[in-house]
């Protein structure tokens, strides 16, 4: 009977075995039918569905690590962190051996500040791969952030195991001993780097650094004066030396080895121009006195070949000193003789000369410029405007014509805004209207306030008696925008004329007289038309006499605004042309 029972208890056993096989075969199947119509709902971008699919397959299986995955996605982009972070490190527990799990894990901890548990899962990943550099060096960092420089140690000894002895790790161990006290270990770090390469005196240098900063000043001023008796020009010491006599020094030793310093050929231009500021920025506090600023420059210009940095530099202290146009004007010149594609000196230099109103060289500095910053819309513009200055049309269009293709969506809006808008105006000049319109609409997407391109696309679409109400439009904005304007109400009033609004377009005519101190031939002339329809006549002929007069000035006697004028007066009558 009693073998008996134990074979009927076997065959349960084997039954429930049987069954609970079946039972997980039937759940895998199911978890793996409803991932996959997850992840095809990803894939297809319907990721509310995704997201309730993959709820329902932890519900399923809550040991598979991929549905926690994909979940933690989820939860972050709704910003539910905390959810997040369950799933991430329900996934990092179930799958350890899953790398891609484990590194989101330790970001998410450092994203949180929470660096014990970040350590502890970098320490996880590189005790599964010996070969993850990347993960020390995270290391590294973190035990420094947190001040624990004796694993920092540890792990940058692990590092030099892997990669061999390197600058960067002696520095940043021998700073960590410096930091912990330890200042024998600090020195005996870079007395080895030093040693190991012994023909290369930088590191020769650092070493005396490291022995000035741990108390040895003495022993690491002699290296020092002895890697400047090998190499005078040695950058790393005459900076570190530079420094050392900055804080300890007297002011005469300081002075010697500054000038030093600046014309070394060693040193960079990066060198030049952070010690000069420093010392214009001490010079300044100390009242201004300028000459051994400008003193220590002349010597450094001297140099061949120039420090193009240096000497625009040189230029921003010299205008800062509101010194004399005409000094700085040399500098720049040798600037651009000895590096032609330096923008920002050429640029000052056309300015210089756009205020003495010389053209011609403002011309001839932008058609150099043009060969070596091809791509500088500024030097177009300025060119073109100066042809059009000298009423030299064809020359200044095709300066614009060849800047256009320059223009991009991050230019200057009121450059590009100008551009357009001169560019129209010579359109006009020239008698192609249809490409000034153009022009003045290009002009306005750029910069619909330009108030310049707005009064003369007004006042030409008068001219011709086109579109009045978007010139009224147009003009209105002008006259809002500069009320004291003689040239825009005098545009705005010859708009309402035109409309025949007379009564309103006296009104602006009488501001326009107000605010005009020197009125001209053209505004007089419309002063009398507009008179003389709301039937004042005498006064409009007594207008018509100034325009007469004021237009005799400047045009032949046989002009063809001269006669129509002289014909309004004869008739005492308005005229329409």
């Amino acid at each position: 009977m009693k073998r008996r029972y134990t074979i009927i208890l076997l065959v349960v056993a084997l039954v429930c075995t049987a069954v609970t096989a079946q039972t997980d075969e039937d759940t895998s199947r199911k978890y793996d039918a409803f991932f996959l119509e997850a992840i095809n709902q990803r894939v297809k971008g319907n990721n509310d569905a995704a997201f309730d699919l993959l709820r329902h397959c932890v519900d399923i299986d809550s040991t598979k690590s991929e549905a926690w995955y994909f979940l933690a996605q989820y939860y972050d982009a709704l910003k539910e962190n905390d959810k997040a972070q369950r799933c991430v490190e329900k996934a990092a527990s179930l799958d350890p051996d899953i790398s891609t799990y484990q590194e989101i894990l330790a970001n998410l901890y450092l994203s949180k500040q929470d660096y014990p548990k970040a350590i502890e899962v970098l320490n996880r990943i590189y005790e599964a791969n010996h070969d993850r550099e990347d993960v020390l060096g995270a290391l590294v960092s973190i035990y420094e952030d947190q001040q624990d420089y004796k694993s920092a140690i540890q792990t940058l000894n692990r590092l030099e195991v892997m990669e061999g002895r390197s600058t960067q790790f002696s520095l940043k161990k021998s700073g960590y001993y410096t930091q912990l006290g330890n200042k024998k270990a600090a020195i005996r770090e870079m007395q080895k780097l030093a040693n190991q390469y012994p023909n290369d005196l930088n590191y020769r240098g650092l070493y005396a650094q490291t022995l000035i900063n741990n108390g040895q000043e003495e022993k690491g001023l002699d290296i020092y004066d002895e890697i400047l008796e090998q190499d005078p020009d040695n950058r790393f010491t005459l900076l570190a030396l530079l420094q050392y006599e900055q804080k300890h020094g007297d002011p005469d030793v300081v002075d010697s080895l500054m000038q030093r310093v600046l014309v070394s050929k060693n040193a960079t231009s990066q060198d030049r121009v952070s010690l000069m500021r420093q010392e214009i920025a001490e010079s300044e506090q100390n009242g201004g006195d300028s000459t051994r600023v400008l003193h220590l420059f002349d010597r450094m210009l001297e140099q061949k070949p120039l420090d193009a940095d240096v000497a625009m530099l040189c230029v921003a202290y010299m205008t800062l000193k509101n010194m004399p146009r005409d000094t700085i004007t040399v500098v720049l010149d040798r600037v651009i003789a000895e590096t032609p594609d330096n923008a920002a000196a050429r640029l000052q230099l056309v300015d210089y000369a756009w205020r003495d109103q010389d053209m011609p060289r403002v011309v001839s500095l932008c058609q150099g410029a043009r060969l070596y910053n091809p791509d500088e819309m500024a030097f177009y513009y300025y060119q073109g405007v100066a042809y059009y200055q000298q009423d030299k049309l064809d020359e200044a269009l095709n300066a614009f014509q060849n800047g256009i293709g320059v223009i991009t969506q991050d230019s200057d809006p009121d450059i590009v805004s100008d551009f357009y808008a001169v560019m129209g105006d010579i359109y006009h000049q020239k008698g192609f209207d249809k490409e000034a319109y153009a022009a003045y609409d290009s002009c306005l997407q750029w910069k619909e306030d330009n108030v310049g391109c707005l009064n003369n696309y007004a006042y030409y679409l008068s001219e011709t008696g086109q579109q009045l109400d978007k010139a009224e439009q147009m003009s209105l904005k002008t006259v809002k925008a500069e009320p004291k304007n003689a040239t825009f109400l005098d545009t705005y009033a010859w708009i309402l004329f035109r409309q025949k609004r007379y009564t309103e377009a006296k009104i602006y005519i009488d501001q326009t007289l107000q605010c005009d101190s020197d009125t001209s031939a053209v505004l007089l002339e419309h002063a009398g038309d507009i008179y003389y329809h709301v039937g004042n006549k005498q006064q409009a002929v007594e207008y018509w006499k100034q325009a007469l007069e004021r237009t005799r000035q400047t045009v032949g006697s046989e002009d063809n605004r001269l006669k129509i004028i002289a014909r309004k007066i004869k008739l005492k009558k308005y005229v329409k042309e």
